[in-house]
């Protein structure tokens, strides 16, 4: 198996190739300073949640249909990156959010397609194959959360792999620190 790996600032992030398509599976690790339902509050990808107000990599989340209370249809859109090189992205995911007994919560996320929500040209229609973040407490210490994200996203479109594989490393260790001051603005 093929695996690499940073680090920055406590945060781990490693890859290897996907299973699921000619890309990467890439793994974030760190701790961040705040309760697992503080760190949730922050990252979860639902419409007018506090995410899209820190997140550089969302513009919008929209529900387009929910099935449950913790199983919805989402688009998701994203704004041009790395000097314009990806230009806007748009992503429809089915989402099933779970609550476990110790505490963590979880988003799982995987590509479908809606009837309700077509490609829009505006964007290049992106594909999350099995994605999702933990929020797990840390034992004897209740204001910390361990923080474990998964992504294996296909951008679509004309991208060189070097501009792809360069991108997801340094953006998911810039998510963390993005996130850590987040937690800190909203909750103090």
């Amino acid at each position: 198996m093929d695996l690499a790996t940073a680090a920055q600032n406590g945060v781990s992030v490693s890859w290897r190739p996907s299973v699921e398509f000619p890309g990467n599976l890439y793994k974030g690790e760190g701790i961040v300073n705040g309760t697992p339902e503080q760190v949730w509050d922050c990252v979860k990808p639902l419409a007018g949640t506090l995410r899209a107000q820190w997140d550089e990599n969302v513009n919008s989340f929209e529900i387009i249909e929910s099935l449950t209370d913790t199983l919805l249809f989402s688009r998701t859109t994203t704004p041009s990156a790395v000097m314009k090189l990806i230009s806007p992205r748009d992503f429809v995911d089915l989402i099933l959010v779970r609550t476990y007994e110790d505490g963590t919560i979880s988003s799982n996320a995987a590509n479908v397609e809606h009837p309700s929500c077509p490609p829009n040209p505006a964007y290049v229609r992106g594909f999350n194959h099995p994605c999702g973040c933990f929020c797990e407490p840390l034992p004897g210490e209740p204001n910390k959360t361990s923080l474990v994200t998964f992504f294996q996203t296909d951008l679509s479109g004309y991208l060189p792999q070097s501009v792809v594989d360069s991108f997801f490393p340094r953006s998911m260790a810039g998510f963390y620190a993005n996130l850590e001051k987040a937690v800190k603005k909203f909750f103090g």
